[in-house]
C-alpha cells in the first residue's frame, strides 16, 4: 500500500479490526509538566509517543528534572520539598514543533526565579504568542518576544500578581498557561471562557495532583463557558497516571471506517473527554454508525472503546446541520481537516465558518485543505474563515503536500483510500509529530 518513505497510497476495500491507540497528546503534555510540579515520583503509563510529547520532556530535563524514560513508562521525580526547584538551564529550552509545549511551561516559568529562552522550529516560530505574553505579562512576568512570537525570553517574578483573565481567543492552551502561573500568584487567578467551552485536561490534571480547581457557570445566559479559578501556593503531590488512547488521532481511523462501506474498527481505551469528542457527535449527527462502549474513568479522565462502521455515503445534512461554526470549532478544531475530507462523502457536501485559527496552525490549514481536495476532484470554496465542500463524483487520486503539517497528511492519507488510482503525498513523514506509528496502525486495518 505504501512505498517505502510510505507516502504512496492505493484505493482500500474497508477496514476491519481492532486497535489501541498511543496515549493522548494533550493529556500526556499536561501529565509531565505537572508531575514535574508535584513532590514525589510519578509513574505515567501510555505517554504519548509523539515528538511533540518529548519536547516537554527534554524541556523539563534541560529545566533540571529528572525524568526515566521506558517506551511509553515514564517516571518524573518530582519537587522534593516545594514547587518552585526548577534551575536555570543552560542552553535554550527547544520546544521542537509543540505549541502545547511553549505556551503551557511558559505560565509555569513565568514564576521561576531566573531567566529562560524559548525557541521552536520554523513552523512554531511562525505561530502567535500574544495571546499567552498578554495575561502572563499582566501578572508581572517579563517576557521579550520577537513581533509577538518565539524566540520567547522569559524572566520570572517568584509571586505572580493572582489576576481575573478573559480569554480573547477559545483556546486551552492559553487557558493552561494562565492557570499554570496562578500556581505561582498571591491569590486566586481566575480564568474566563467567554467565548466557548475549551478541553478542560489541565483541569482535571491539577485536580488529580491536589489542586484545588472552581469551576462555575457564568450567570448570563448568553455567556458560553465557565470560570475557572486556581488559588496560589497551591501543593502538589505526585499520583500514578494512566493517558487514554488519544482521541484525536482516533479520528482518523474513525473517518476511514466510516467513509469505506462495509467497514467495521474497535479503538480501545480511547479518551472520552467531552470537550474532545465533538468530532464523533458530529459524525453522528450525519448519520455515521458509532457507537461507545466500556465506559469508566481513569486518572481523572472518561475512557471508552469506540466502535466505527462504514455504511456508504453519509445522508445529505439538513438544514444547519450542514454548516459547522460557533462553539462547535473549538473542540473540532483539531479535526477539522479530517472533517473537511469526510464532507466529500456527505451527500451535498458541508460547510465549515467562523474556523479563522486553522490559519495559524502549523500551517495555514484552510489554504492546504482547499489545495489539496481541488486536486482531487472535490468542489471546495475557500473562505477567510473557513470553506464549503462538495464532492458527488468522488475522488482522484492526485499529487498532494502535506505542508509539513502532520494533521493535514494524515486526513489526506485517510481521503487516499477512498480515491480512484494512486495518491502521493510529500513530507508525510511529518506525522510522527503526533502519531508516529500512524501508517503502520492504518496498514494493519485495511482490506484491498
Amino acid at each position: 500500500m505504501y512505498s517505502s518513505r510510505m507516502t504512496t497510497i492505493q484505493k482500500a476495500r474497508r477496514v476491519r479490526g481492532c486497535v489501541r491507540l498511543p496515549g493522548d497528546k494533550s493529556i500526556s503534555h499536561r501529565a509531565g509538566l505537572i508531575a514535574a510540579l508535584a513532590e514525589g515520583e510519578t509513574d505515567i503509563t501510555g505517554f504519548a509517543t509523539s515528538e511533540d510529547c518529548h519536547s516537554t520532556l527534554q524541556c523539563l530535563r534541560a529545566l533540571g528534572v529528572r525524568i526515566e524514560i521506558n517506551g511509553t513508562h515514564v517516571r518524573v521525580h518530582g519537587a522534593e520539598t516545594e514547587a518552585s526547584v526548577f534551575r536555570a538551564p543552560a542552553r535554550k529550552l527547544d520546544c521542537g514543533n509543540s505549541g502545547s509545549t511553549m505556551r503551557m511551561l511558559a505560565g509555569i516559568l513565568a514564576w521561576q526565579s531566573f531567566t529562560a529562552t524559548m525557541t521552536g522550529d520554523a513552523s512554531l516560530s511562525a505561530r502567535p504568542m500574544t495571546r499567552i505574553i498578554t495575561p502572563l505579562a499582566q501578572m508581572g512576568a517579563r517576557i521579550e518576544a520577537r513581533d509577538g512570537r518565539a524566540p520567547l525570553i522569559i524572566t520570572g517574578r517568584a509571586l505572580l500578581r493572582a489576576i481575573s483573565y478573559e480569554l480573547p481567543v477559545a483556546s486551552a492552551q492559553v487557558k493552561s498557561a494562565v492557570l499554570l502561573a496562578g500556581l505561582g500568584g498571591d491569590g486566586r487567578t481566575e480564568v474566563i471562557e467567554s467565548i466557548a467551552p475549551t478541553r478542560d485536561h489541565t483541569e482535571r490534571m491539577l485536580r488529580l495532583f491536589g489542586a484545588s480547581i472552581g469551576v462555575k457557570r457564568r450567570a448570563d445566559e448568553d455567556d458560553k463557558g465557565d470560570v475557572i479559578s486556581i488559588d496560589g501556593g497551591a501543593k502538589l503531590y505526585a499520583r500514578p497516571c494512566c493517558i487514554p488512547g488519544d482521541v484525536s488521532s482516533a479520528a482518523f481511523l474513525i473517518a476511514a471506517a466510516v467513509m469505506l462501506d462495509d467497514s467495521e474498527l474497535r479503538i480501545e481505551a480511547v479518551g472520552l473527554n467531552p470537550t474532545r469528542t465533538q468530532f464523533i457527535r458530529t459524525l453522528q449527527m450525519l448519520g455515521a454508525d458509532i457507537t461507545i462502549e466500556n465506559q469508566r474513568e481513569e486518572s481523572g479522565e472518561p475512557v471508552g472503546d469506540i466502535i466505527a462502521r462504514g455504511r456508504g455515503r453519509l445522508p445529505a445534512a439538513q438544514g444547519s446541520r450542514g454548516i459547522i461554526r460557533g462553539a462547535e470549532i473549538a473542540n473540532l478544531i483539531d479535526e477539522l481537516p479530517m472533517l473537511a475530507v469526510l464532507a466529500t462523502h456527505v451527500t451535498g457536501g458541508l460547510v465549515v465558518r467562523e474556523a479563522k485559527e486553522l490559519r495559524v496552525k502549523e500551517t495555514d490549514r484552510i489554504r492546504a485543505v482547499v489545495e489539496n481536495l481541488r486536486r482531487m476532484n472535490a468542489d471546495v470554496e475557500e473562505y477567510t474563515d473557513g470553506f464549503a465542500i462538495r464532492c458527488e463524483s468522488g475522488l482522484r487520486g492526485a499529487h498532494l503536500k502535506s505542508y509539513a503539517d502532520h494533521r493535514i497528511a494524515m486526513a489526506f492519507s485517510v481521503a487516499a483510500l477512498t480515491a480512484s488510482g494512486e495518491t502521493r503525498i510529500d513530507g508525510a513523514e511529518c506525522v510522527a509529530v503526533s502519531f508516529p506509528n500512524f501508517y503502520e496502525l492504518l496498514a494493519s486495518i485495511i482490506e484491498h
